[in-house]
């Protein structure tokens, strides 16, 4: 007598869910081959590390980029998880001009939280999805060096990138580790500083000579009508940009980060980008895919290649 599974015809439309599955894997290749063994710097933060579901599918992105021989490299904020903790010890959060006033008080919060919890809970996260991270800040092997932010006194330690000793993360990489860095930072006597973890992904991604710079925001990515997400700028080069800037196309909260991503390319990273990480898999649609989902920036108008 034939068992029932001898008996068992296959389902169709499973068979067609595995079929779609392998085609996408085949059409991936040539972006694999293109993109293996080389470093993407990817800045983690907004909507994309509050929602466990979006905090899910970033972590499962990075440890597949990792699997196929990309070399990323993340840096992250952690605005929310620092004013949930300053409420808890009645702190009030301020801000002048975008930036968080960074009291010496303020600062102890800021590196209890970014370095203490924010990070060690990315780096289990990535550990647990199969990945290898290792989590740093700014301090270990002096890998940013801080200043105060430059004529901006009174907004406590704030402070930007004097510069940048990327050997500690260059050989965690090529060791095939995952660093995961926090962007606090100290200057040359120690005193620890706040830096925007935009810039410090930035300036990161120049010192590797990176690939691609990533910055994961809640817009779609570059807009000629902020309200109007059909206005997305697919690609431009760092000229564009600068006239966005000037004609106030790019204004506010986008300011610092279009500025970011042209530093960087003036300093040799090939492409970067911005992206919505509200989008599930945001990072494997932008790198895998064509047109992307986002806004990539490169040095010249002449580079083609996504």
């Amino acid at each position: 007598m034939a068992s029932i599974a001898e008996n068992a015809q296959p389902d169709p439309t499973f068979q067609k869910s595995e079929e779609a599955r392998v085609r996408i894997l085949s059409e991936a290749l040539p972006y694999i081959q293109q993109f293996q063994g080389r470093t993407v710097v990817v800045k983690y933060g907004g909507a994309a590390m509050k929602d466990s579901d979006l905090k899910a599918n970033v972590i499962r992105d990075v440890v597949f980029m990792a699997s196929v021989g990309i070399r990323p490299v993340i840096v992250h904020g952690g605005g929310p998880e620092i004013n949930n903790w300053l409420g808890k010890l009645n702190i009030k959060p301020q801000f002048k001009d975008g930036l968080r006033v960074t009291s010496a008080e303020t600062m102890d919060v800021v590196e209890m939280v970014l370095v203490g919890r924010v990070n060690k809970e990315l780096v289990a996260l990535i550990n647990q999805a199969g990945g290898s991270a290792v989590g740093l800040c700014g301090k270990d092997g002096s890998l940013v060096t801080a200043r105060p932010r430059a004529a901006q006194s009174d907004i406590g330690f704030v402070g930007e990138v004097s510069n940048v000793k990327p050997d500690l993360v260059r050989s965690l990489v090529e060791a095939g580790y995952i660093p995961v860095i926090s962007s606090v930072a100290a200057d040359e006597t120690g005193q620890a500083y706040n830096i925007n973890a935009d810039t410090v992904a930035g300036e990161l991604a120049a010192a590797l000579s990176a690939e691609k710079l990533i910055l994961l925001t809640d817009t779609p990515g570059i807009m000629r009508d902020f309200h109007d997400p059909t206005t997305l700028i697919n690609k431009l080069d760092i000229q564009q940009a600068r006239n966005l800037i000037s004609d106030g196309v790019v204004a506010g909260g986008m300011i610092p980060k279009v500025t970011c991503c042209v530093q960087s390319l003036a300093q040799g990273v090939k492409a970067a980008h911005i992206l919505d990480g509200r989008r599930p898999h945001a990072l494997l649609l932008e790198i895998f895919s064509d047109m992307g989902i986002g806004t990539m920036m490169v040095a010249s108008s002449f580079t083609t290649a996504r």
